[in-house]
């Protein structure tokens, strides 16, 4: 009892110092993490050798000397005002998951999460690109494959990517409390602490299959992931016209939800590392016409 009510002053106290990050340091550090293990030894040097130049980005409170530091650098810059107001929009894609899957009409003018993606990695691989863009792109990418697999950044159902969908996490039920919230951070570190653990190399085999398809695979996925969250809060279907006001994940919910945010994180990184692999490594062989 006295460990259960410890653990919830520290879960609260956590809270009220950490008002909603986007998935939070600790998801998106792990995300870095686990693709800077395994990523290829030359892309690894390619990655240090362009973060030494973070010094160009001018923001000297939001640093990016290494990948952990630079998968946290999106959500520092919000503060900076007008510099990078530009880039709001590119954290997130809430497709409608009472709706059929679709990225059309949910990415205006390549303005999503998705998009900023497959322009991160074409901007390392141009050669023509300024130092100081490519360090831009590399902590962009970084950041974003971490956000599109937080599974409330790739679906919702019209309510800001479930920052209105109030939910309690077990016992703990402050009214702020959201299921956004939740998966950002008290999920997701339940996650990444829970064994198996989520940090390490993996067989080039695992990587290939949890690394497989493409960007918009990986969106039709964390959509699918979303509508988990939400069945899980809401006791069955969240399309359904008799939702409760206030969700609710107990223990039983918590247990379920793990696994599911533990493969999230892992494709994260692993996709990430794929995706770092192809923008420093050699381009594509250019295919004979026919």
């Amino acid at each position: 009892m006295i460990r259960s009510l410890i653990a919830l002053f520290a879960l609260a106290a956590s809270f009220a110092a950490t008002p909603a990050l986007a998935y939070w340091e600790f998801g998106h550090q792990t995300v870095a993490t686990i693709a800077y293990k395994n990523v290829k030894p030359e892309t690894r040097r390619a990655i240090d050798r362009l973060l030494r130049q973070q010094g160009l980005l001018e923001t000297p409170t939001c640093p990016a000397k290494t990948l952990e530091e630079a998968s946290v650098w999106a959500d520092c810059i919000k503060p900076l005002g007008a510099r990078f107001s530009y880039a709001y929009n590119w954290h997130y894609q809430n497709v409608n998951i009472c709706k059929p899957f679709t990225l059309k009409g949910n990415c205006p003018d390549g303005n999503c999460v998705s998009a900023q993606i497959d322009r991160g990695v074409k901007l390392l691989q141009d050669k023509d690109v300024p130092v100081r863009e490519k360090v831009m792109a590399l902590a962009f990418l970084t950041h974003f494959v971490g956000d599109l697999h937080q599974p409330l950044h790739a679906g919702d159902k019209g309510d800001l990517g479930g920052n209105r969908a109030r939910t309690d996490y077990g016992i703990y039920a402050p009214e702020r409390l959201n299921l956004h919230s939740i998966t950002d951070g008290w999920l997701a570190e339940r996650a990444i602490t829970s064994p198996p653990p989520v940090v390490q190399v993996y067989s080039a085999e695992e990587r290939a299959k949890e690394s497989a398809g493409t960007v918009e695979d990986w969106s039709r996925e964390n959509w699918q992931a979303s509508h988990m969250a939400y069945e899980a809060a809401f006791d069955g279907d969240p399309c359904r016209a008799d939702l409760p006001a206030r969700g609710k994940l107990d223990d039983a919910d918590i247990e379920k939800l793990v696994p599911m945010m533990q493969a999230q994180i892992k494709r994260g990184g692993l996709r990430l590392a794929r995706l770092l692999d192809e923008a420093f490594g050699p381009p594509p062989p250019v295919q004979p016409r026919r």
